[in-house]
């Protein structure tokens, strides 16, 4: 476990898949929920959407923790299979949750492409209140027929999708999930319209939270 510049701590998780990473960062309050997000299949946990995400949810008061798939530590591009994937990944949100003061906390899970559909599939698995789809590759480009929307349709859960208008791995209809977010302008990166991704997002899980603080 190693510090980091304005106040995260990276957690190494060890994994059926060899280590993975979880860069937690905490509010200065008490926090009020706790939002694990994933990356997309070749990318890392730095990109301007997931940034925008934890700067904007932790000034909300919410812990976010970014997690680094085993596969990506070791330094592959190439992802592992979705098993191995989700196997790693509750790994992950089992040994955040094990974190001090986070136990309790209403979770919301995530990511971007890839981090999306494995949110997705465990959902259940992880005990999530919520999941947030950023960037769901609905189907590959050009190849509307793979759909995917299957996965999306997994959660018991709420699910928000955050989308951008030119996105390449297509557009969810509005029925598929409980609430779709689309960004002008954005294509799959979600580099466009970042503020708006993560006003989004801290919407959706303060308004998740807030029960359990009425109930608390």
């Amino acid at each position: 476990m190693s510090a980091h510049p304005q106040g995260r701590r990276r957690i190494d998780v060890d994994t059926p898949s060899g280590p993975a990473w979880v860069d937690l960062d905490r509010p200065r309050t008490t926090p009020v929920a706790l939002l694990v997000l994933g990356h997309g299949a070749g990318g890392g946990v730095d990109t301007p959407d997931l940034r925008a995400i934890r700067d904007a949810a932790v000034a909300a008061g919410i812990a976010v923790a970014r997690v680094t798939q085993p596969y990506r530590v070791a330094g592959r591009r190439a992802p592992a299979p979705a098993a191995r994937l989700d196997e790693a990944w509750l790994a992950a949100v089992a040994e955040t949750r094990r974190q001090r003061g986070l136990r309790a906390l209403p979770l919301v899970t995530g990511g971007r492409s890839s981090g999306a559909r494995v949110a997705c599939r465990t959902a259940t698995a992880a005990a999530a209140s919520g999941v947030v789809a950023l960037a769901f590759p609905v189907h590959p480009p050009g190849n509307p027929e793979k759909s995917r929307l299957e996965e999306l349709g997994l959660p018991t859960v709420a699910v928000l999708v955050v989308q951008g208008d030119r996105d390449a791995f297509g557009m969810p209809p509005a029925d598929a999930v409980d609430e779709v977010v689309v960004i002008a302008g954005a294509d799959h990166s979600l580099k466009k319209g970042t503020a708006q991704v993560a006003a989004a997002v801290v919407g959706f899980v303060t308004t998740l939270a807030a029960p359990a603080n009425v109930e608390a």
